[in-house]
């Protein structure tokens, strides 16, 4: 391995990072997982991705890919294995004023996108969190405060530079290698490393965003009620509910409604939110205008020794009373979940089926139930969860890659329906037919 490295160093420009280095103990950590990998390689340029994947290939290790490190697998990290840090190739440039192009680097956080943008007046439909990479949001869906008007993330993706598992570097769009273009929308990082995205922007102004709070007690009647109305408000408004938030008093915590609506316009914004302050008795509104950027929140990074155990799946309109009658009466009772149900349809909707490799275009909605604290706090609390998730298996479908802890196959079975997952194998075959790309929910070669 040391030969080895010496003879990366003449070919890799980025830092070699490894144990005993001031940098390791950070750099070997994603977000939410731990590792001790034998080095980190942070890439400058492309020519130091192909450099670090063609090492990682011939020393036969397990090789992760970060961009944001925020997957709650860890995927970012492992032990004894290479990680290529993608976070120095986080380049930003409108390439196309007239058409909104815009490249993005692969390591790029969304944080970093919408302020750049921002000056210029454009938007990219995204996540909700500033610290969340581009590249692993983008790979597998991004559902975020635009989602109902611009679609997912990925479908606003026109071209993408990908490396593959030889080290070569291709093109991958509807004009070139189409194949590969269909896959790494919605199959995630098995197919190569993404150094750079190209997104058809759009113009945006200000947005009115915020939350509107109603006590616990009302959540049943405020969820069915939320839910019904979304399936008729305007494509400009997206929202998400929340409640059982242990931080603020679990089973007796409010239900939050966020709200945000496209436009700067008052008078529209008033008309489209004003029926989600009738749902209840509000005693929170802090509904205000403000530029789209901070609608993007930070990242909160878990202290030392907790783990954090997120769930998801998607609700086709014909289960959504029966979902959300068993989500409002689980975050009443003791030691439930925080449960977070977030409006999608409208633009993701619109696009066919089987456009993109992301598969849940009819759902209505996707909820997350998440569990954090010390692993036996954690443990305890499993039979709990799965009795939970064994009353929602009967209305539920799939599940949402961005919000699962685990890789399991039964994950990647939920992800991927049979016919995606097939499609997805032929490509993997064709472009990473050794599995070198396998530190993800993956999909083997056909």
């Amino acid at each position: 391995m040391r030969s080895a490295l010496e003879t990366l160093r003449r070919d890799f420009g980025g830092d070699i990072i490894e144990p005993g280095a001031a940098e390791y103990a950070s750099a070997s950590r994603s977000l939410l997982a731990s590792g001790s990998p034998v080095c980190v390689l942070r890439p400058k340029s492309v020519g130091d991705v192909q450099a670090g994947v063609r090492f990682a290939a011939s020393a036969g290790l397990v090789l992760s890919v970060r961009g944001g490190g925020h997957g709650f697998p860890g995927f970012g990290t492992n032990d004894d294995g290479i990680v290529i840090d993608l976070s120095m190739l986080a380049n930003v440039q409108i390439i196309d004023k007239e058409r909104h192009l815009v490249r993005i680097g692969g390591g790029a956080t969304w944080g970093q996108v919408a302020a750049a943008l921002a000056p210029h007046g454009l938007a990219i439909s995204s996540g909700d969190t500033k610290s969340v990479g581009v590249g692993g949001l983008t790979l597998t869906g991004g559902i975020g405060w635009k989602v109902r008007k611009h679609g997912l993330a990925l479908d606003n993706v026109v071209a993408a530079e990908v490396v593959t598992a030889n080290g070569e570097v291709v093109q991958a769009s509807a004009q070139e290698n189409p194949e590969l273009f269909w896959a790494i929308r919605g199959g995630g990082g098995n197919f190569g490393i993404v150094t750079a995205f190209e997104f058809a922007a759009h113009p945006t102004t200000d947005v009115f965003y915020g939350k509107i709070a109603f006590p616990g007690s009302e959540t049943a009647g405020v969820l069915q009620g939320w839910a019904d109305y979304l399936r008729t408000a305007p494509e400009e408004l997206t929202s998400i509910a929340i409640f059982a938030n242990p931080l603020a008093g679990g089973p007796e915590a409010p239900i939050e409604i966020y709200v945000a609506f496209d436009g700067d316009d008052p008078g529209l914004a008033a008309k489209a939110i004003d029926p989600i302050r009738r749902l209840g008795t509000v005693i929170d509104d802090d509904v205000a205008l403000k530029p789209y950027a901070d609608t993007l929140v930070d990242g909160l990074t878990p202290p030392p020794g907790i783990q954090v155990v997120a769930r998801s799946a998607f609700v086709d309109r014909e289960s959504v009373p029966a979902v959300l009658q068993i989500l409002a009466e689980v975050g009443a009772s003791e030691r439930s979940p925080f449960i977070a149900v977030r409006s999608v349809g409208g633009a993701v909707s619109r696009v066919a089926d089987d456009a993109t490799a992301y598969a849940h275009r009819r759902a209505e909605l996707m909820f997350v139930t998440t569990t954090a604290g010390p692993e036996p706090v954690v443990e305890a609390a499993r039979p709990a969860l799965e009795a939970i998730w064994q009353r929602l298996a009967p209305h539920v479908s799939g599940a949402y890659a961005n919000f699962l802890a685990s890789a399991t196959e039964e994950d990647v079975a939920a992800i991927y329906p049979t016919q995606t997952y097939k499609r997805l194998a032929a490509v993997k075959r064709q472009y990473d037919p050794g599995n070198l790309f396998a530190r993800n929910h993956n999909v083997r070669p056909q």
